[in-house]
């Protein structure tokens, strides 16, 4: 799906409820298995362990088109820096721009909190590039995964 295929509809942040955990998570693990599957780090138990604790702190929110919940993100606001984790879209608005969309709001917030942005994603994984691309620096890797951090912007 390339940017102009996108649909009419103009996509917002919402909150997350209690409702949106199964469902969220059904997408989590349609975008991260293969992946994790890879790197021997699959098991259902541990994704749902995983998602939950991360869908239950502050800041985790919902991605909608319209009234459609399409994803979420957790965008956390720690003392010394921003963190984005559990960033999932469905897969049919994968590589469609709303991903980079998104991430340039975000990134907007913490330049306007003048914070640097922290994540971590799987080693090998096509999130790495995306992070790269968008002016994220790697600060270590592992076999598992990276932690990256976008500097506050000048």
């Amino acid at each position: 799906m390339s940017e102009k295929s996108l649909p009419a509809a103009t996509w917002s942040f919402g909150p997350a409820s209690e409702a949106d955990f199964e469902p969220l998570l059904v997408l989590r693990i349609e975008v991260m298995r293969e992946h994790l599957e890879l790197v021997f780090r699959y098991k259902p138990a541990r994704a749902r362990r995983i998602f939950r604790e991360h869908f239950d702190e502050p800041g985790m929110r919902l991605i909608l088109l319209g009234d459609e919940r399409i994803g979420c993100v957790g965008f956390r606001d720690e003392d010394d820096c921003l963190k984005i984790d559990s960033f999932y879209l469905e897969p049919r608005f994968h590589n469609s721009g709303l991903g980079t969309t998104i991430l340039k709001v975000l990134l907007a917030e913490a330049d306007a909190l003048n914070k640097p942005v922290r994540l971590e994603v799987l080693t090998g994984s096509k999130a790495d590039r995306f992070y790269l691309r968008h002016g994220f620096v790697m600060l270590r890797q592992d076999d598992i995964e990276a932690e990256y951090e976008r500097p506050v912007s000048s």
